[in-house]
């Protein structure tokens, strides 16, 4: 695909539906733009674990207007144990220490992230739910677009906000595999029922190799379920199949002790089971003529950084404030956002690679000195100072993208393309009640 005019963009494509598009879909329509958005699922995708709301992030979701909301979804978590195989208590953690968060620093369930983002941009945006990019033609003036369903469309621009496993990368940029660096572990999360009686509170239990971890948060009445492991990538299970997925779950776990019968038993039953390596995304550029990654499409930091949203939600902003600087001229622009976020995100993919080791420790005495340390660290004298070089490192990740002011959304791009009836979408799609700009 190759692009040979530089006019300005008006309406831009944005494939994927949980926190990367419908984030840069609410810029852009603010800047003037004509943002629409598909996705794969059939409706919004609510489910998924806790996610942290840190530095940067924070401010971006102040200038959304999003935060009040944010804070009203809180988890609330009070603290977390650590317990043995007996379910005896090693030690206990405040929250502020237990999830290194400072001053402003909150945390979300994905699910309630997706819906305040889905729900301040439905009266605005175009979303298209049960449907998919199924080819791209690009031209010097815009790009066609096929999708699943068989409809043809036309779009200034094309944004992969569809995760890891990116379907935009792949038509673009070409396989996976090229672009995936495994950190030789993987996660499952599933929902299962409250019963050990938590009440915002995570309970972890490590085994050389695997950590556990169950919490419930507030106004949760089940309890979500982690289970990390060390597996090498080519593992012998078909993990497109959730049958597969949950056979090498429990098959992985078979014999451990504590809880770990029990919740197996929940993930077989899970209708909202998940496993997926962990995972890099790294790449020599993040657009290739008019379209362009966002998130985990272009930078997975696997769920280890605990930077995955912040990364999405600060991309966001400075992918949509570049566009209307430049006016539209995606060649400007596009190579800004990559300036502007590279360093930060190569900064949190290094501390995701230190994080997926501290998560899979391999010898049991690794494992006893650890809870010593968790025993003892609320009674010695310099637990501050532990505790702040733990903040500060995350904090300072989560800090390592700044941002800037860009123009008053009234005064960022001024409407000069003609407005047109919408052309026809699949029955599934939402319309706002706005016109669709044509390319």
């Amino acid at each position: 695909m190759s692009s040979t005019t530089h006019t300005a963009a008006r309406t831009v494509l944005i494939s994927g539906a949980s926190i990367a598009g419908p984030a840069l879909a609410l810029w852009l329509h603010r800047y003037g733009f004509a943002p629409t958005v598909v996705e794969r699922a059939p409706e919004l995708r609510t489910g998924g674990y806790k996610v942290d709301i840190r530095g940067t992030a924070i401010e971006v979701c102040r200038r959304m207007g999003v935060l009040d909301e944010i804070r009203t979804k809180s988890t609330d978590m009070r603290g977390g144990s650590y317990v043995d195989d007996a379910g005896r208590t090693i030690g206990e953690l405040p929250a502020d220490i237990f999830g290194g968060r400072v001053e402003e620093d909150d945390e979300i369930m994905r699910g309630d992230l997706a819906r305040i983002l889905y729900d301040r941009t439905r009266e605005d945006v175009e979303y298209l739910f049960d449907d998919s990019i199924a080819a791209l033609d690009e031209d010097a003036d815009g790009v066609t677009v096929t999708f699943d369903s068989g409809t043809v469309r036309r779009f200034d621009l094309v944004v992969g906000a569809d995760g890891l496993h990116s379907n935009t990368r792949r038509l673009v940029f070409g396989e996976e595999e090229r672009f995936k660096r495994h950190l030789g572990a993987y996660i499952s999360i599933f929902t299962a029922p409250n019963h050990l009686g938590l009440d915002r509170w995570e309970t972890y239990h490590a085994i050389p190799q695997k950590l556990l971890c169950v919490y419930s948060s507030s106004g949760e009445t089940d309890a979500k379920n982690l289970f990390v492991f060390s597996a090498p990538e080519d593992v012998p299970y078909n993990l497109r199949d959730v049958t597969e997925q949950k056979r090498l779950l429990a098959d992985t776990f078979a014999g451990d002790g504590w809880e770990v019968p029990r919740l197996l038993g929940h993930a077989a039953d899970a209708d909202d089971f998940y496993l997926d390596s962990m995972s890099l995304v790294e790449m020599d550029r993040w657009s290739r003529g008019r379209v362009v990654l966002l998130g985990d499409a272009a930078h997975c930091s696997s769920p280890a950084s605990g930077q995955g949203t912040g990364l999405a939600l600060t991309g966001a902003y400075v992918l949509a404030g570049e566009l209307a600087r430049a006016g539209g001229d995606h060649t400007v622009a596009f190579a800004r956002y990559e300036e502007r976020m590279r360093p930060g995100v190569e900064q949190n993919q290094k501390m995701a690679e230190g994080f997926v080791k501290e998560m899979t420790v391999g010898s049991k005495w690794k494992i006893a000195l650890r809870m010593l340390m968790v025993r003892t660290l609320p009674k010695t004298p310099w637990k501050n100072l532990i505790a702040k070089k733990i903040r500060d490192g995350i904090r300072s990740a989560a800090n390592a993208v700044p941002i800037e002011d860009y123009a008053a959304p009234t005064a960022a791009l001024t409407a000069t393309a003609p407005i047109a009836t919408p052309t026809a979408t699949p029955a599934t799609g939402e319309r706002g009640p706005r016109p669709t700009v044509t390319a």
